[in-house]
């Protein structure tokens, strides 16, 4: 049987009240009564459930989502499925807010990190621009006592307590396989649209496509990456022109959002029937593109586990209790046109 609170005050030789107060790190005891206690709780074995006890006081844990304030597809349904688990608040007992920031903006992620400090939340979820001052303001999160995971995009240098998010360089290696089996063996050209290579996900994609197009397809040649901040205007106009100087690219890997200029600009491309697509989320604009044709392949990450990820291991960090490694790993899914859900 597993001690208790009232062995702990019979061997201790206090009150429950007096228990409560140690275990709960309240003032109002003296040295030697503490001792005491401790002594008890370390003869006995007594681990305290944390969580339990939480539950028990009604612990509501203030949580906040900052997420980038922009057109993606992505990123819409990321903002979704927090609202989502704002509507199950009751029942999770969180009290969840949003702040929106500039996409890809660092100085503006700074501010609103560094507001949080005064707000103290119990835990704070963020999609990361990778820079020093950025990671810099994480430290100071964690530094005044409030967790911090990072959300689709990482900051490993940084004390951030959890990353919910896929493995961005499997994701790109995985891009360059289906991409190099798709074109075929002739030498010819891969573009590559990007978001910002200010983001660690999208770099990191890019390096591990690179690394499996030079070892295992060394007759494509991989162009410099088009930066559309997910900005499908921008996308649109930036890839169109690359369609239209290069006669020979034979594929496309799209390994960030702006999905839809990129559609836009291959429907105008004079080849676009003998162009490959592998894109980046399953939304309704790349799963339309897939079932008719114009994206070969989408690899997916399920934005609802990676929120629901990020509210359970800083719910964790708050109570101080081990994370479960399986059940906050994130998958990457591979849709083709034959097995859209």
């Amino acid at each position: 049987m597993k001690p208790t609170v009232h062995d702990i005050a019979a061997v201790a030789g206090v009150s429950l009240a007096t228990v409560d107060r140690v275990l709960n790190r309240r003032p109002g005891v003296s040295a030697r009564t503490r001792d005491k206690v401790e002594a008890a709780v370390s003869t006995l074995g007594f681990v305290r459930d944390v969580a339990a006890a939480n539950l028990a006081k009604g612990r509501v844990y203030p949580l906040t989502f900052v997420l980038p304030a922009n057109d993606n597809s992505f990123m819409r349904d990321l903002e979704a499925e927090v609202r989502e688990a704002i509507a199950r608040a009751p029942v999770e007992r969180t009290a969840i807010s949003i702040v929106k920031v500039p996409p890809f903006d660092a100085d503006a992620l700074v501010r609103a990190l560094d507001a949080l400090i005064d707000e103290k939340p119990a835990g704070v979820a963020l999609v990361a621009v990778d820079a020093p001052d950025v990671v810099a303001a994480v430290d100071r999160l964690v530094e005044a006592g409030i967790p911090v995971v990072t959300l689709v995009s990482d900051l490993p240098t940084s004390r951030r307590s959890h990353f919910a998010g896929i493995d961005n360089l499997a994701a790109g290696r995985t891009a360059a396989s289906l991409l190099g089996r798709f074109v075929g063996r002739e030498p010819s050209s891969i573009a590559v649209v990007a978001g910002s290579l200010l983001v660690r996900d999208h770099r990191e994609r890019l390096e591990g496509f690179r690394a499996v197009m030079a070892k295992d397809y060394p007759h494509l040649t991989v162009l410099d990456a088009i930066e559309g901040r997910d900005d499908p205007a921008v996308v649109e106009r930036l890839l169109g022109a690359e369609l239209d100087r290069r006669g020979d690219i034979s594929g496309i890997y799209s390994l960030g959002a702006g999905n839809r200029g990129l559609l836009a600009a291959l429907r105008s491309a004079p080849r676009r029937d003998r162009i490959a697509v592998v894109a980046h989320e399953l939304t309704g604009t790349t799963r339309e593109a897939l079932d008719v044709g114009l994206i070969d392949a989408v690899l997916n990450q399920d934005a609802g586990h990676e929120v629901r990820s990020a509210i359970r291991v800083l719910k964790a960090k708050a109570d101080g209790a081990p994370l479960l490694a399986g059940q906050e790993r994130i998958r990457i899914d591979i849709f083709l046109k034959d097995n859209l859900p």
